[in-house]
């Protein structure tokens, strides 16, 4: 079968196609014939060796699936042959078969495409771990979501009014933040052109924004948390500006704020059982309409090198998918 390897540190350009062997259901595991791939910004990372895990090489990049199950392994009864399913694997997913425990895929509804379900894990599942379990965020509060045009930020605009939030967008750029509106936004700050703190301020009658999602880091992240409100939360999402900033810890203090880091992989692992129960409101949500996961581009396995260094750029809207 086919499969896109990392066989060396480096950028996408160092990514190939190759043929590899046909996994094989251990016991507990089933193997899964990919539909669709979600690629993500940490796939840019995790192929540098700069992501918190680092897989032991050759590799395929893609951290999440989705597609149908073609074998089971011994003792698994929960799944059967023919059944729809995603999940989150770290990595690996950039191949025509993945094998994967049993216990860590979820059904899809047959109202939930494939290509929809394979990019869903990770940014809505990331995003409901943030502003449900990590922030509390509760109806009537104020979310400010940088990087409101991507893959987590989507969800977070989504989800935050799902939720029954004001959500104001921020981004870069006239075509981002018409996105952010498309996607449900309530108000638009463009950083590249505004004063970030300046005018979540304003937007806020000078209260302050009461969560902040933040998947960008960079300068951005000290700016928006001296535009908090008292008791506000910050969530620590990611740095896709490339930069970890250096947060001058006075201003917690000032305004009995909180930062609050948001570590999706690891907390799968703790709470797999959480995790099932999130999957399943998400599911729900997109069936019904409540939320639209926006599908920026499908791609073939030849195209992930390119497909990466547009996410690098940030130059996506919404998730790239990749149907092997």
């Amino acid at each position: 079968m086919r499969a896109v390897l990392s066989r060396e540190p480096g950028p996408p350009a160092s990514l190939a196609v190759a043929d590899v062997a046909e996994p094989v259901a251990g016991p507990g595991e089933v193997v899964v014939a990919v539909a669709a791939v979600g690629l993500n910004f940490l796939d840019t990372l995790i192929i540098r060796d700069r992501y918190q895990f680092k897989p032991e090489r050759p590799f395929s990049p893609g951290a999440e699936m989705a597609g149908t199950v073609v074998a089971l392994g011994e003792g698994v009864a929960t799944l059967a042959v023919g059944d729809r399913v995603s999940g989150h694997l770290g990595w690996g997913c950039c191949r025509e078969q993945v094998v994967a425990k049993a216990a860590s895929l979820a059904r899809v509804p047959d109202g939930v495409p494939l290509e929809v379900a394979a990019g869903l894990t990770i940014t809505y599942g990331t995003t409901i771990l943030a502003l449900d379990e990590r922030a509390s965020l509760r109806p009537g509060e104020t979310l400010a979501v940088l990087g409101a045009s991507g893959g987590v930020g989507q969800a977070a605009v989504e989800i935050g009014k799902v939720m029954g939030a004001r959500v104001i967008a921020c981004a870069g750029g006239a075509d981002k933040l018409a996105f952010a509106r498309d996607c449900g936004a309530d108000e638009i700050v463009d950083y590249e052109r505004e004063d970030l703190k300046a005018r979540l301020k304003d937007l806020t009658g000078g209260r302050g924004v009461d969560v902040i999602y933040d998947p960008v880091g960079g300068a951005y992240s000290e700016a928006a948390i001296r535009a908090i409100a008292w008791l506000g939360r910050h969530l620590v999402i990611g740095f896709a500006a490339g930069d970890i900033p250096k947060i001058p810890l006075n201003l917690l203090l000032l305004k009995n704020c909180d930062l609050r880091g948001v570590f999706f992989g690891e907390a799968v692992k703790r709470d797999p059982a959480g995790h099932a129960r999130s999957m399943e409101r998400i599911h729900g949500w997109v069936a019904e309409g409540r939320i639209k996961p926006h599908i920026d581009r499908v791609v073939g396995l030849d195209e992930v090198p390119a497909a990466l260094e547009a996410i690098a750029a940030r130059a996506v809207k919404g998730k790239v998918i990749v149907r092997p």
